[in-house]
């Protein structure tokens, strides 16, 4: 059966439970005790990736004192996990659909979970970059199988929540990561923040070995091997410029030669794919959908928006509150919490009033939550300033996120359950790097706009210094004498001035999406009305194709 006749099928609709996907003795569906099994191992694994993509964030004076290494360098130990996880992703969802998924999210953890050990033992910045390469090719090969497993061994009924848990886990667990991260610095050592990975590598491959079903996919076709260069290549280009273009500028020699080439290898990609059609790794003609469409670009800016927010809090809090990094990790829990939440009752709230509906009403909220953080943010308020806005956020993209991610997996077969999960990663990858990249830039565009008006008397050096951001201008307000008051209240409101135009920015940007999900969002519920039993003479033959259960 082909992707494009199969588009839109819901997942299941493609083989027999009982022979593909689901487990059990004798090829039987797993009960509902050994469902929950399965969604806390592969919600632990992905919990380990989503941990280490942000620990690392609150360590970074540390590893640069440790190994004597520039701050070009300690980023870069910190983006190289995210830039091989996201390059990867696609062709080992791919793989994994191939070979088993089973077996795929075992090799996943124990390469990232050995990768972890020599991360957290390296004694240079050379083998410390080596692991976190080693980690993100270990957390691509996990993160699309755990959403995988769910798609594929979950009955239709009961999918909805098991990806509401899983959403709720992707968009919460980097900031709960990074809480418990904030805490092992502060009463222990940096080298710390690799125990917890590993912890749950090792839990999560316990239960795997005694729970997980293994399905796999036959297909007539060979690997797409150029295919899988070409996504690789163009998720590369991209990132790294968005990693990289606010440091090293965005008309910098190796900025512009990464876009090149992202966009180069893109655009060969998308040729690629329609010629091999059938036997693709993607079939891009599938976006075409309204489904996979909206899912895609609500995720992307959903994850974009919610990153940006995340990054530019973290200065609010410390240095216009003057607040620890622990305590500015832990201002950002009710949000991750609302986001949980919300993401958990997002399937029944889908399958009552539809997918549409759903997403619009999450979209919608996140806006108010932002033009809230734009309208109330003041250095003066502090956090009850900010805190409503950050709750609607928090519950408008868990509303939005859990249909997106169900949009985007049941317009692809069965057979291509790995690749829709590796393309709803890559979407959360990317939003979060451009989240990042763009917010981040109008936040400091704005505060340098406005700082200058307010540096007069202050003496020259500390102005000059107070003019490259707020972290800047504390640090120099040692040095400014008398005159130390008033530069930190002119860098303070200078911040909030950028916040307010990035806040603006982020409303603008989710009116768009909201109008274009409202017209051009799903057709119909993620949850779909219970399709017609397959055809029994076609049932064996679909399970033939797509490769029997190896429940173990």
């Amino acid at each position: 059966m082909s992707a494009n006749t199969s588009a839109h099928q819901p997942p299941q609709a493609t083989a027999a439970d009982g022979s593909d996907g689901t487990g059990g003795g004798g090829g039987g569906a797993p009960d509902a005790r050994q469902l929950r099994t399965i969604l806390v191992a592969v919600s632990i694994a992905l919990m380990a990736v989503i941990a280490s993509v942000s620990g690392l964030n609150v360590a970074q004076t540390h590893m640069a004192v440790e190994f004597g290494a520039s701050q070009n360098t300690v980023l870069w130990i910190i983006n190289i996990y995210t830039l091989a996880l996201a390059a990867l992703l696609l062709p080992l969802g791919a793989i994994g659909d191939r070979l088993g998924r089973k077996p795929m999210l075992i090799a996943g953890l124990v390469v990232f979970g050995v990768a972890s050990i020599a991360a957290g033992l390296a004694p240079t910045a050379e083998v410390m970059l080596g692991a976190r390469v080693a980690s993100g090719v270990g957390a691509a090969m996990i993160m699309p199988i755990t959403l995988a497993v769910i798609t594929s061994t979950f009955p239709e009924e009961r999918r909805g929540n098991a990806i509401g848990v899983w959403t709720g886990v992707a968009g919460g667990g980097g900031i709960l990561g990074m809480f418990l991260s904030a805490l092992l610095v502060d009463v222990a050592d940096w080298r710390w923040l690799f125990v917890l990975p590993v912890v749950l590598v090792v839990v999560a491959l316990a239960m795997t070995l005694k729970s997980v079903p293994n399905s796999r996919e036959r297909s007539a076709h060979a690997f797409d091997t150029v295919g899988a260069l070409l996504s690789a290549v163009a998720v590369v280009g991209l990132v790294f410029v968005l990693q990289e273009g606010p440091e090293r500028g965005w008309t910098a020699v190796a900025t512009l030669i990464s876009l090149a080439a992202g966009l180069a290898a893109g655009a060969g990609f998308v040729a690629w794919e329609l010629r091999r059609r059938d036997a693709s790794l993607l079939d891009v003609r599938l976006f075409r959908e309204r489904g996979l469409a909206g899912g895609s670009v609500t995720l992307l800016v959903v994850f974009g928006v919610q990153a940006g927010i995340a990054v530019v809090l973290f200065p609010f809090f410390q240095a216009v509150l003057g607040w620890s990094g622990l305590l500015s990790t832990m201002a950002l829990m009710p949000m991750a919490v609302m986001m949980m939440t919300a993401s958990g009752l997002a399937p029944k709230l889908a399958a009552r009033i539809g997918a549409r509906p759903t997403m619009t009403a999450g979209i919608a909220l996140a806006g108010v939550g932002l033009a809230l953080m734009a309208l109330f943010v003041s250095a003066d308020g502090g956090y009850v300033s900010v805190l409503p806005g950050m709750l609607a956020m928090g519950i408008g993209t868990g509303l939005s996120m859990t249909p997106s991610t169900e949009a985007i997996t049941g317009s692809l077969p069965r057979e291509k359950q790995g690749v829709a999960s590796a393309l709803n990663d890559v979407t959360r990858e990317f939003g979060t790097a451009l989240g990042v990249a763009l917010l981040g830039a109008l936040v400091s565009a704005g505060y340098r706009s406005t700082v200058d008006g307010r540096l007069d008397g202050i003496p020259q050096e500390a102005a000059d210094t107070a003019r490259e951001g707020i972290a800047n201008a504390v640090e120099a307000a040692g040095g400014a004498g008398p005159h130390a008051q008033d530069l930190i209240h002119a860098a303070q409101q200078s911040f909030v001035d950028g916040w307010q135009q990035a806040m603006w920015a982020g409303v603008a940007v989710m009116g768009v999406l909201f109008v274009h999900i409202a017209l051009r969002g799903p057709k119909n519920p993620t949850t779909p009305a219970p399709a017609p039993a397959p055809a029994p003479v076609a049932a064996p033959d679909d399970a033939e194709a797509a490769g029997a259960v190896d429940a173990r």
